[in-house]
Order: structure tokens, then C-alpha cells, then sequence
């Protein structure tokens, strides 16, 4: 995991970005920020599961799925499956440690 802090990469109302091995974080003091960095590493093991490029033609495509379902962006990008696992265990700082295999799943 290599950290880049750059508030112009971050979209307004975000905090981090992962494009692997990429954690892109919009304020430096999010390095510290256990929460985020775990959300983050959530999205990392999603990604290396799904060997990288099938991770982002599943998201986009789950992202424009949900936004034409429910005509609001906000909506859509919460109810991205990936998004939905990393958000519901952000706080259970052991979560990678008992994760399953594509446990993402669980969240289709």
C-alpha cells in the first residue's frame, strides 16, 4: 500500500481513494484516521482478489446499474456491493484478519 495525500485527486466530499497498490487520501492527517485506512484496505483485498481490472469493470458497472435504479448518485455509490463491505466493516479494526474469501459477495 503506497499513500498519496492530494486534496485535488479526492472528489469533493470524499476522504480516500484506492486504485492498488494506490491509497489516495485528501488530507494528510488521514493517515492516521484507523477508520478510513481500514476502509481502504477493505477496497485493497477486493481488488487483489479480483486481480485489479475485473475489481473496476465490476464497480463502474455496479455504479451505473445502481445509478440508473435509484437516478441518484449518492444512492448509487453506497450501493456499490465493494462500497457496501467496506463501509458496514470499516470499524471492525480485525475484520481482514477473519474475512472470507470474496466475502463481498454477501453483500449482493
Amino acid at each position: 500500500m503506497i499513500f498519496i495525500v492530494s486534496k485535488y485527486l479526492i472528489p469533493k466530499g470524499y476522504t480516500g481513494l484506492t486504485f492498488f497498490p494506490f491509497v489516495i487520501l485528501k488530507y494528510k492527517s488521514s493517515k492516521n484516521d484507523l477508520i478510513t485506512i481500514n476502509h481502504e484496505k477493505i477496497h485493497i483485498r477486493q481488488q487483489l482478489e479480483l486481480l485489479i481490472l475485473p475489481f473496476y469493470v465490476w464497480y463502474f458497472g455496479n455504479l451505473f446499474y445502481n445509478y440508473l435504479k435509484y437516478r441518484n448518485f449518492q444512492k448509487a455509490y453506497r450501493n456499490i456491493i465493494f462500497e457496501r463491505e467496506a463501509y458496514a466493516n470499516e470499524t471492525h479494526l480485525n475484520y481482514l484478519k477473519s474475512r472470507s474469501f470474496w466475502r463481498f459477495l454477501k453483500y449482493l
